[in-house]
Order: structure tokens, then C-alpha cells, then sequence
């Protein structure tokens, strides 16, 4: 209740003008591609920026604005970054590491931008675009207290990120082998959890948002900021595992192979899932603001199975045990987030509802 005060009163307003900020920007890129490229990921993806600030809502108000500015704008890069890194020739080549050096160097503080972003790519000219959402994130970062003290976790965090993203999309090129290979190197710590540790380094930026919110604290330590890094781990699981799982169906009809195809039948995934949760939980208690990190994976699973596709078989018996282990919280969650996408439904008739989803595929 108080994370939602606090959200809607002084968070999500922040998060509108910040993505309009954007938006306007994006309109002025003139090559027609990249212009095209931008707007559509600010608009079909904005979800993923204000589910993101929710991270804000944890940060003292005076420097609540400066974690939002910083959260929504690495958010809008990364979304960005994915869409240019999305092609197979992309993700597999020099393009995509060239690419992706613009998501590190956005949070690496020590060292100057190295630019060129665009080195390999067709397009090379969204004049300016991708270097001021960098110069963005950086400027905002530089003004939160605990940045220097945690900037080493925050580049690790964008870093897996960066490489996960770039492994799953060049997967269609270079196989399922090279992309286990990749993770169970990962994975050194739980090498049986190689599919959930992917699952979670796809979704590490949901790891660098927390650690910005960190860093907002100037009282954080290395040793907090470390827990928080290894909950979210685990936490970022859930996005990608449960994104594939109500998109199996459509997946399935487009010739797609979603990321819960790794599993061999939903039971397997079920019991993976759940103790995905376990872990997640079991690390929260040692980090701090236990309560807003339980929240948050409450949060993801109920979002995933309220959505309409989550009503089949196959996605029910996968969630079944998750849902009965967060039984004390998931319930009047799962109330509020049907109430939202019945309002939400009303809001696309009218043309106002964004979407947000990632597709995570392999």
C-alpha cells in the first residue's frame, strides 16, 4: 500500500515525463528506420519503464526524481538496443558488440564513453540519439551518493545483460549449444540452473535498476548492494521464463522457439519456477527492504498469470506451485492486476494502452 502512495503520487507522473522527454527526442531522428525503431519501443514497451520505477518508490523524496530520470532512461536505451540487436547478423557479429557498449558505458562512471555505437550497423546516423540517452543515464547516476561506491556491480549488471541479450538473439545462427555453452559458464556457482541463470542475466537490467535505487542511499553498502545484486539474479527470472510461457501459444503458431522450450515438459518447469521463487525469497531476507523485493516478484508472477493466455493448461500446471508458495501475498495481487488489464482492455478501445512484452525467444 505504501509503495503504491508513493508510485502513483509522485513516481508515475515522473515516469510520463521522462518517457514524453523521450519521445519528443526520438521524433526529431531523421533517418526513417532508426525514427521508426525508437517511437515504436516508446511506445509498445513503455510498461517496461514504469514497472522499472517502481524501484523508486523505495528512494528518499528529494532524490526520488534523479533514481526515475536514471531508471526510465537506461530502460528506454536498453529497449532501444534490443530492437537494433534483434536481427541474427546483428546479435552474432561485431554490430552487436559495438552496439552494446553504449548500455555499459552508460553506467561506467570511471571511464569516458567510447561512442561509435553504430560502427557496423546499416543505419548509422540517429543523430545523437543513442549517445544522449548514454550522456543521460550518466549525468543522473553522477548525482546519487552510492554510485562510486557500487558503480563495479552496476557495470557487472549491464554487462550480462548486454551478453545475454546478444546470445539469445544470434541463438537462431550459431544454435542451442553455444547458447547452453554461454550459460553454464554463467552459471559456475549452479551449474544445474544454467536455464534459470540465463533466464535471469536476460533480465539483469531489472538488477541494474535495483542497484540505481541503491545507490540513491548514501548509508548503502558494498555488502547490501551485493545481496541485492544476488536477489534480483533470481528475481530477473521470472520476467523471462513467464513472458515465454504465456507466449508459448503464439510462439508456437509463428514457428518461434520460446525460451520455456528448454524444459522438457511443464511439471519440470513448475518445480524450476518454484524454486526460482525459493531462492529469491531466501536471498531477499539477507538484503535490504526485504518487503519491496518480495513485493516486486509477487508483482511479476502475478502479472504473468493474470494475462489471458495463462488460463491454458500447459501455463497453469507451470505456475500452479508458485502460486500456492506466494498463496499469503499473490491473492489480492492477482485481484488488482485483473481489475488493471480489464482497465487497460477499456484504454486500447480508445487507443491510449501501450503494450509490454519482450518476447524473450531462443
Amino acid at each position: 500500500m505504501l509503495a503504491n502512495v508513493r508510485y502513483w503520487s509522485s513516481v508515475a507522473p515522473e515516469v510520463h515525463r521522462q518517457l514524453a522527454r523521450w519521445r519528443c527526442r526520438a521524433e526529431r531522428i531523421e533517418d526513417r528506420a532508426l525514427r521508426a525503431l525508437a517511437l515504436e519501443k516508446l511506445t509498445e514497451e513503455s510498461f517496461n519503464a514504469e514497472l522499472a520505477a517502481t524501484l523508486a518508490t523505495l528512494v528518499a523524496r528529494p532524490r526520488r526524481r534523479g533514481v526515475i530520470e536514471a531508471i526510465v532512461t537506461l530502460e528506454v536505451l536498453f529497449d532501444f538496443l534490443d530492437g537494433l540487436t534483434e536481427s541474427v547478423t546483428s546479435a552474432a557479429g561485431a554490430d552487436g558488440e559495438c552496439l552494446s557498449r553504449a548500455f555499459t558505458d552508460a553506467v561506467t562512471l570511471a571511464a569516458e564513453p567510447r561512442g561509435g555505437y553504430y560502427a557496423f550497423h546499416p543505419q548509422g546516423d540517429d543523430g545523437g540519439y543513442l549517445e544522449e540517452l548514454v550522456a543521460a543515464v550518466r549525468v543522473a547516476l553522477a548525482r546519487l551518493p552510492a554510485t562510486a561506491r557500487l558503480e563495479d556491480l552496476l557495470v557487472i549488471a549491464a554487462r550480462r545483460s548486454s551478453e545475454a541479450q546478444l546470445q539469445i538473439h544470434a541463438a537462431g545462427a550459431v544454435g542451442r549449444a553455444e547458447l547452453e555453452r554461454w550459460a553454464r559458464q554463467q552459471a559456475i556457482e549452479s551449474p544445474r540452473q544454467w536455464r534459470e541463470l540465463l533466464a535471469g542475466a536476460a533480465s539483469s537490467v531489472l538488477c541494474v535498476h535495483a542497484l540505481i535505487a541503491a545507490a540513491a542511499d548514501p548509508d548503502s553498502t558494498r555488502e547490501q548492494a551485493t545481496q541485492i545484486a544476488r536477489t534480483y539474479r533470481w528475481i530477473s527470472a521470472l520476467p523471462t521464463i513467464l513472458d515465454s510461457l504465456v507466449d508459448r501459444e503464439l510462439d508456437t503458431r509463428s514457428g518461434r522457439v520460446g525460451y520455456v522450450e528448454l524444459y522438457d515438459s511443464s511439471d519440470e518447469l513448475a518445480a524450476q519456477l518454484s524454486e526460482v521463487a525459493a531462492t529469491a525469497i531466501d536471498r531477499a531476507r539477507k538484503a535490504p527492504n526485504t518487503a519491496h523485493h518480495v513485493m516486486t516478484l509477487v508483482g511479476i508472477v502475478a502479472y504473468y498469470s493474470s494475462a489471458p493466455t495463462a488460463t491454458g493448461p500447459f501455463a497453469r500446471n507451470a505456475t500452479a506451485p508458485i502460486r500456492l508458495q506466494l498463496r499469503g501475498l499473490i491473492g489480492p495481487t492477482l485481484a488488482l492486476m485483473h481489475i488493471w488489464r480489464q482497465a487497460k482492455r477499456v484504454a486500447q478501445r480508445r487507443g491510449q494502452a501501450p503494450t509490454a512484452s519482450r518476447g524473450r525467444s531462443v
